[in-house]
């Protein structure tokens, strides 16, 4: 008996055609044929069984046989804002396993201390898509472009004023000076059952007066623990805690 694969079809309810690089690997590296039977999720909470109708070098066309809603794992919206590593390849290991582990949405910040200013996403949302058929997950995270550490505060902020739904809001550091709020540790400040946006700064870290603003824009500073960890570790951690918090 033959497994059953699984496709990223953003749309697909409305076409009856895989995208081209979905097509190519079914028909060219797993040789699918009319007949066989193949599973679609369109990334936002459906899985879809489909039965081939037509394979060609280049295309494959299904029709689809039952539409699946799946339950979602996680309740509330995950969000996880970082500042990408220098080596772009820990941070696309944290997209893929934090995927996997389960998440809504990633930005990227580019802050004061940041070792990389500019980020080309496509590749990203590649690996994320295959974390997402690899761990079989029904909805794929948002990945948003990089965006200035202090206009994402803001940003956050217009967010919540225009929706009138605030949002459980966390800032990870290192720091012990005087002046900055006293820091809990985040597994013990998350509420279960609330959007959470979590911030995780560069190797230096974020500045004092970065951590300042965020504390005066309702973030509240929080831990991750006694180990000093890398930025990709850290974030994994972060999302890793809620999501066990609030499954």
């Amino acid at each position: 008996m033959k497994e059953v694969r699984f496709f990223y079809v953003p749309n697909a309810a409305n076409v009856t055609e895989l995208p081209d690089e979905e097509a190519q690997h079914a028909v060219r590296v797993l040789r699918m044929e009319m007949g066989d039977e193949m599973m679609l999720m369109d990334g936002h909470g459906t899985f879809y069984r489909a039965i081939v109708t037509e394979a060609t070098k280049r295309r494959c066309f299904y029709r689809i046989e039952e539409t699946l809603p799946q339950e979602r794992q996680w309740q509330p919206h995950l969000h996880l804002a970082m500042a990408p590593t220098k080596n772009m390849d820990r941070t696309e290991w944290f997209a893929e396993k934090a995927t996997e582990i389960g998440f809504d949405e990633l930005t990227f910040l580019k802050c004061r201390w940041s070792e990389r200013t500019v980020v080309k996403t496509e590749r990203i949302e590649k690996i994320m898509v295959s974390a997402m058929k690899q761990s079989r997950k029904a909805w794929k995270p948002v990945l948003n472009e990089m965006v200035d550490f202090k206009a994402f505060v803001q940003q956050v902020e217009e967010r919540e004023k225009a929706s009138g739904k605030p949002m459980q809001k966390f800032i990870c550091h290192c720091y012990e000076e005087e002046g900055v709020g006293d820091k809990v540790a985040l597994k013990e400040a998350v509420r279960g059952g609330e959007d959470v946006l979590v911030m995780v700064g560069p190797e230096g870290d974020f500045s004092i007066d970065e951590v300042k603003m965020a504390e005066e824009k309702g973030f509240q500073s929080v831990t991750l623990g006694k180990s000093r960890l890398r930025t990709e570790t850290a974030a994994l951690v972060a999302v890793h805690i809620i999501n066990l918090i609030n499954q």
